[in-house]
């Protein structure tokens, strides 16, 4: 597959999950006790031969730089390809914050025209799913289309008043999109992904920059499609598919992954997620403590009760403490008789000796990183 590049766009959809994002870009949440939201995306790319990779990054991409690194985790390391990092720049044309996809892609335009690929394949990262992107591409290449869209029929993917969906006839060819429609009306939910030639890309990209159109959905593609000027066509991908929009869809898809099935899917053994690695000891289980249904990373020490949670790497959950429906981010520490219930700490938060924290299944807690309570 080395006709084919890979771009990972960080720069929106970071301010719905609050707290979460307040200093991290929203590909560098973290999720399922080890992981970040780039993992996915950035392994499925890797898992389908593609071994050129760029990201795109918006603001508040220190950590995410400091977690992707050379790309070694990935084998992006290469010599004359692998992994790119291209954060915002100040130019005289440019303001240093992309106004859209589009946008982000003209400031890059050096790279998009230096790469050597035939195809490139653009996703965002706040849809999770599994995905092969080698298929989509062949599909792409046998149906001689402009565009292709990658799309889910999932219907738990749906949310009134968010999302892009589209329409497709029976040779998958897109008829019909909308944007954040109050009740979505067409089937299909499109993940943010699509496969595309380089050379049209840059043609598109400057023709765009050139209208002051700066959205690749808004602007490109449902012009596109209203004045039949590109062949824009569809690829379905099955299984479940999370849109990660807002600390709610953020909680329950967490809660989802203590499904053992669910993981199954979202971590095929084909197709492993890869993240960057932190040398830790094993979790210590304490004599007397309490755990049920709950994905614990190594590193941590647990002496209380967890159930239904998730703990990141090198948390603490004293004796007598209970941490239920819960999140617990890296280093986390939760004294003695201390109570969680629906709640989500971020990194290095410390809960109190005898604290409460409570929260609602439809709208959990969040406690900012580096937070005392």
């Amino acid at each position: 597959m080395k006709s084919i590049m890979g771009i990972l766009y960080t720069g929106e959809r970071d301010e719905q999950l609050r707290e979460l994002t307040v200093s991290r870009a929203v590909a560098a949440v973290p999720l399922a006790a080890r992981y970040r939201l780039i993992d996915f995306p950035l392994s499925c790319m890797v898992a389908s031969g593609i071994r050129n990779v760029g990201v795109i990054a918006q603001r508040n991409y220190n950590s995410l730089m400091d977690h992707l690194g050379s790309g070694r985790e990935w084998d992006l390391h290469g010599k004359r390809s692998g992994l790119v990092m291209l954060p915002p720049f100040l130019t005289k044309e440019s303001a240093g914050v992309y106004s859209g996809f589009l946008d982000a892609l003209h400031s890059n335009l050096h790279y998009l025209r230096r790469s050597k690929e035939r195809y490139v394949v653009c996703t965002d990262t706040h849809m999770l799913y599994s995905a092969r992107y080698d298929d989509m591409v062949a599909a792409h290449e046998a149906s001689g289309a402009d565009i292709t869209l990658m799309y889910s029929r999932d219907p738990q993917a749906r949310r009134n008043g968010f999302g892009r969906y589209l329409q497709v006839d029976g040779e998958n060819r897109v008829t019909d999109l909308e944007i954040d429609p109050t009740i979505p009306r067409l089937p299909c939910t499109y993940v943010e992904s699509f496969c595309i030639r380089r050379e049209l890309l840059i043609h598109l990209v400057d023709q765009a920059i050139s209208r002051s159109q700066y959205h690749f959905f808004r602007d490109l593609l449902i012009a596109a499609i209203r004045e039949n000027t590109l062949d824009i066509r569809g690829f379905e991908i099955p299984g479940r598919v999370w849109p990660l929009d807002s600390v709610q869809a953020y909680f329950n898809c967490s809660m989802d992954l203590l499904n053992s099935d669910t993981r199954k899917a979202l971590f095929p053994e084909d197709r492993p997620v890869l993240t960057k690695l932190r040398d830790e000891m094993p979790t210590k289980y304490v004599s007397g403590c309490q755990v049920k249904n709950s994905l614990i990373a190594d590193g941590c020490i647990v002496e209380g009760t967890v159930e239904n949670s998730i703990l990141f790497r090198g948390v603490r959950v004293e004796k007598g403490a209970v941490v239920k429906n819960s999140i617990i981010m890296q280093d986390g520490y939760v004294h003695k008789d201390a109570e969680l219930l629906h709640c989500i700490l971020d990194k290095q938060t410390t809960v109190q000796e005898g604290q409460t924290i409570i929260g609602p299944r439809s709208y959990p807690v969040v406690v900012a990183k580096n937070q005392i309570v």
